[in-house]
């Protein structure tokens, strides 16, 4: 008879029994079982290898192989739990993610402005819970678990490789053939576009490093071996020059000894106070002896802070305040930061700089609560068992000694990438939420809970059978499409903002026009609510008029329906408008142009190239009019030379 119970669980790690009077068959399924653990360590590791070395996961092209790598790690665990040997034990803490999952498929549905950027939001969260669960769930064993870190410690030692390869040999350097932005040069960010991703990464791994090294009864090799990986995973710290992280790892580490509430607290205290006066000594020391951070910590001081993240904070602050409880929307702050943006600040932010405040402006209080929230409780929840002892079958004192160690470590490692969060977007970067999802359920996995389920066989062969169906649908089905999509139209959107600099009689344009028309064209068959794939095959088209003006009115008619369908999915979003009012234009139908034109301006009337296309659009028939424009623009950009070169014809009176 199926049925489905509670039992006391056992820590994580301990290796299930096989009944006394197992068959040939059971273990077989036994060995299955053994065998999917195995095949799911290797799929995660390759999923984040691959992750992090294509630049952190940043492009969408990258995240094609990678959601599918998710995928099968979660159907060979679900397959291999399954169809192994005795009942499925499910831990408690992979229930810990599900109510948020739940609430942002509700707050895409019904209260985001921007859905296909809600989704996309959501499926980078769903990545991670997977992989939290997958771990949680299906890597139970100890040499599978120390496996799953020795990968993350391998690509730790090749990211400071590729960090130090940056710093002394070619500064510019970035992976997949790319430059690094002159804004970082002198920074290294390793396999990652940006250093603060790198200096995350190693945030995680140096803690545990220490514990391993300073472990008690560790042999000499180990010593010497976790803490040389410990000094080179800070020394790549070093190289990113990532103030935020370096704060984030110091606080860490100096609350490190508060939280093992098996101590004295006057022992505590004391090592408190010792690391924190080692690590002062040490900044002291790197600050007059180290230019590069002597200039980065004075400019800090002389701004007082960060002047881009504190607009960035004050809007995503604004927007929390305009719907406290549920937020504006999954994925929503990038659209509506333009009501918050201050004159003469150009940047393109996408977040807020810092995960915390970006989930309460996109998700409110509630999102906040579920997310966030719940992971805090349990990390607190954690801290009372990181001096607890193992069940004996997990060895002898030495293994579990050095297992409490690592899950000491992580904890730490865990807590310097959170306040890390407060001035960074680390899990917007999929190798990063990634990393962190891992090493959570590493630790997670090893502590005792109080209630696990546990499911007959039969029933579970029925219920995880008919989920690993479910799981590989809505891959093939919805996630590859979007995510191959989105693919296509950011690699478009990239040669488009390339053909907007040549000359509209180069030939090497057409030859590029026609690729990005071609993959704008596959990412709105692929996902037809990719609002922003039909914008831009809007702009390519009105690209392609500037080319081609005798077919102007003809291509006029094509970007306006375009644009149509872009503003059908969404009415918030300036260049949505933007391109309506200029394919308008090309219809000469100016009154609804100069509509379209305004209405983007009410979004974002601090972007002053939304006023230059006003003023352009002007131009034609109200140089007046069109001249207050030009002057607004100018304010917002003085240096804009397209702006200045239209006033000036308007000046000489040659339009």
């Amino acid at each position: 008879m199926n049925f489905v119970h509670k039992c006391p669980s056992v820590a994580g790690g301990v290796p299930e029994q096989a009944d006394e009077g197992q068959s040939a068959g059971g273990a077989a399924t036994t060995r299955w079982r053994a065998v999917g653990e195995w095949l799911v360590v290797g799929l995660i590791l390759a999923n984040v290898w691959w992750t992090t070395l294509c630049l952190g996961g940043y492009r969408p092209d990258t995240l094609i192989i990678s959601y599918g790598l998710t995928a099968a790690a979660l159907v060979v665990s679900i397959l291999a739990a399954a169809f192994g040997a005795g009942p499925v034990r499910l831990h408690l803490a992979g229930l810990i993610p599900l109510p948020f999952l739940l609430y942002g498929v509700a707050n895409v549905l019904w209260v985001t402005p921007v859905p296909w950027l809600g989704w996309w939001d959501w499926l980078g969260w769903v990545q991670m819970a997977v992989l939290f669960w997958v771990v949680l769930q299906g890597v139970k064993k100890g040499r599978p678990r120390w496996a799953l870190f020795g990968g993350l410690v391998l690509l730790g030692v090749v990211a400071v490789g590729l960090a130090a390869y940056q710093s002394f040999a070619d500064s510019g350097w970035l992976a997949m053939g790319r430059r690094q932005a002159a804004q970082f040069i002198g920074r290294s960010s390793g396999p990652f576009g940006i250093p603060n991703s790198l200096a995350a990464l190693l945030n995680l791994l140096v803690p545990p490093m220490i514990a391993l090294a300073v472990q008690r009864g560790a042999t000499a090799a180990q010593r010497v071996f976790c803490g040389y990986l410990a000094a080179l995973f800070a020394f790549g710290a070093f190289l990113t020059v990532s103030r935020g992280a370096w704060l984030a790892l110091g606080i860490a580490l100096v609350a490190w000894p508060l939280l093992r509430p098996r101590r004295a607290i006057w022992r505590r205290i004391g090592w408190s106070a010792g690391v924190a006066a080692a690590l002062l000594l040490l900044a002291t020391v790197l600050y007059h002896q180290v230019p590069r951070i002597r200039d980065r910590v004075d400019t800090l001081l002389r701004q007082r802070s960060e002047t881009s993240r504190v607009i960035l904070w004050r809007a995503g602050w604004s927007l929390f305040q305009e719907s406290p409880l549920l937020g504006t929307g999954a994925g929503s702050y990038d659209v509506r930061f333009e009501k918050y943006r201050p004159e003469r600040f150009w940047d393109r932010p996408r977040w807020a700089h810092n995960d915390y405040l970006n989930t309460l402006s996109d998700y409110g209080i509630l999102g906040l609560l579920l997310s966030f929230g719940l992971a805090v409780v349990v990390a607190w929840r954690m801290r009372f068992h990181l001096g607890s002892n193992l069940a004996a079958s997990e060895g002898d004192q030495r293994k579990a000694a050095r297992l409490r160690a690592l899950r000491g470590g992580l904890l730490v490692g865990c807590l310097a990438f959170a306040l890390q969060l407060v001035v960074d977007f680390n899990l917007k970067i999929p190798a990063l939420a990634q990393t962190v999802a891992i090493a959570a359920a590493l630790v997670a996995g090893t502590l005792p809970w109080s209630r696990s389920w546990s499911i007959s066989q039969g029933l579970a062969r029925t219920i995880f059978g008919t989920a690993a169906v479910a799981v590989i649908a809505v891959t093939v089905l919805w996630v590859t499409p979007v995510v191959r999509a989105e693919a296509h139209r950011h690699e478009a959107r990239r040669l488009l903002d390339q053909l907007q600099r040549l000359s509209p009689a180069d030939q090497a344009g057409e030859v590029r026009w026609r690729e990005i028309h071609r993959r704008l064209r596959l990412a709105v068959s692929l996902d037809s609510r990719n609002a922003q794939a039909w914008s831009d095959l809007a702009d390519a088209i009105i690209q392609r008029a500037r080319m081609r003006p005798g077919q102007a009115r003809e291509l006029g008619v094509s970007a306006a329906q375009a644009a149509a369908r872009a503003l059908a999915q969404s009415e918030i979003v300036p260049e949505f408008w933007l391109m309506q009012g200029i394919a308008l234009g090309l219809l000469d139908r100016s009154d609804e142009a100069e509509t379209s034109f305004k209405r983007a301006l009410e979004l974002a009337p601090r972007r002053h190239d939304l006023w230059y296309y006003y003023a352009y659009h002007l131009s034609f028939r109200d140089h007046d009019a069109a001249r207050r424009a030009l002057v607004t623009c100018l304010r917002l950009d003085p240096w804009n030379e397209q702006a200045i070169a239209l006033q000036k014809h308007l000046d000489l009176g040659t339009r």
